[in-house]
């Protein structure tokens, strides 16, 4: 198969404080997904900002064990990026204060845009810029702690169809001082499903000021729709979530398409059998021999997306205990394989859009700056 070539519009490099990347694209943090282990091998494939599993600002503040785990960089990780979840500006801006005081990271991200239902019901995620005065609040607690560390926002659309609040929200975020704005193109009720609305990024793209880099999110799930949604939006950038699922190598047709050279040549069976082993690899170092191979297990179905390769060794793969069993397994697999034409597209969880679980009363006041009692989640994740 010959590689394939994108039209490039050649854009300028993406910069986020002091750290610039000729490859204007950002790895969306994704909980269980984008660990140390995970993060090393997307780097391996192409330059970006790669940003760390979701933590929460009260699991800084409270020394928790496993937030500290969770934010585990590599030593050549250059620049460290972190996400914070965070209800209330007083604890968002303690524990950003831990980050610039400890040295734990280079750029910090507050997430607005989660819309699962333990975020939203405490009022967090994608449902608290609709309380303006609180949104605000805490971005400036964050940049205000921050020292020389940038801070960005990355946020959703709104809560609904009824409820946008991306342009007010971009706006308060530019007047407290961010680095750099991401818009996820979809409402929290619509989750994962449906089509991303890209002209969103573009309207947010032209209401901000043209210094203040927008990063573009939603149904990027090959090196094309990163190049169509810069021409159609005029982003500075993409972020990346779904699409690398299963598909390290996106982030190398990401650095070949933005420079406008060929992209590579899709891996074949085998190339795509040593990626998988190089994951588990870097899984086990990063999180322990046994608890790394059982963690690879559920990126199993993603990487053999779309190759004929058996129900039975499937099964097999997705139950694998061992690196040896791994090898002897991906022994089994067909190196010669070509890249199926059709194993680009959605992965990942999709599900149904739905009604977004909310606090009692959120809509009331859209200017309420109080926190939503027992707001802030006692650990990291989601």
């Amino acid at each position: 198969m010959s590689a394939p070539t994108v039209a490039s519009t050649r854009p300028k490099p993406l910069r986020i404080g002091p750290y610039a990347s000729d490859t204007p694209v950002v790895l969306a943090p994704m909980a269980g997904i984008t660990n140390a282990g995970f993060r090393r091998l997307c780097r391996e494939q192409g330059a970006g900002f790669y940003v760390c599993e979701m933590i929460t600002s009260r699991g800084l503040v409270e020394n928790n064990p496993l937030t500290f785990r969770m934010i585990a960089m590599d030593p050549d990780e250059q620049p460290r990026s972190m996400q914070i979840y965070g209800v209330d500006p007083a604890t968002v801006g303690a524990a950003v204060r831990i980050v610039a005081e400890r040295d734990l990271a280079d750029h910090v991200d507050l997430n607005f845009g989660c819309p699962v239902p333990k975020v939203t019901r405490r009022g967090g995620g994608a449902a608290l810029p609709y309380k303006r005065r609180l949104f605000e609040a805490i971005v400036r607690a964050a940049v205000d702690n921050a020292g020389r560390i940038p801070v960005t926002v990355k946020m959703r659309i709104g809560i609904n169809d009824e409820h946008h609040t991306y342009l007010d929200a971009g706006r308060l975020a530019a007047d407290a001082g961010v680095a750099a704005v991401a818009l996820h193109a979809r409402t929290a009720a619509q989750r994962y499903s449906g089509t991303a609305d890209w002209s969103a990024i573009a309207r947010l793209r032209e209401s901000l000021p043209a210094e203040l880099p927008v990063l573009g999110n939603g149904d990027i799930f090959c090196a094309a729709d990163a190049i169509a949604m810069v021409a159609a939006t005029g982003c500075d950038g993409v972020v990346v979530g779904r699409g690398c699922l299963g598909r390290p190598w996106l982030f190398g047709d990401l650095e070949a398409a933005f420079a406008g050279r060929p992209l590579p040549a899709p891996p074949t069976l085998g190339q795509v059998a040593a990626t998988m082993r190089r994951h588990a690899v870097l899984l086990q170092e990063h999180m322990g021999v046994d608890k790394g191979i059982r963690d690879m297990r559920k990126h199993i179905a993603w990487y053999l997306k779309g190759f004929p390769v058996g129900s039975e060794l499937r099964r097999r793969l997705g139950l694998v205990s061992s690196l040896d069993e791994l090898d002897e397994l991906l022994a089994q697999l067909d190196p010669h394989q070509e890249f199926p034409a059709d194993a680009d597209g959605p992965r990942g969880r999709q599900g149904s859009p739905g009604r977004v679980v909310l606090p009692e009363h959120w809509l009331d006041d859209p200017e309420d700056p109080s926190v939503p009692l027992g707001a802030e989640l006692e650990h990291s994740g989601g």
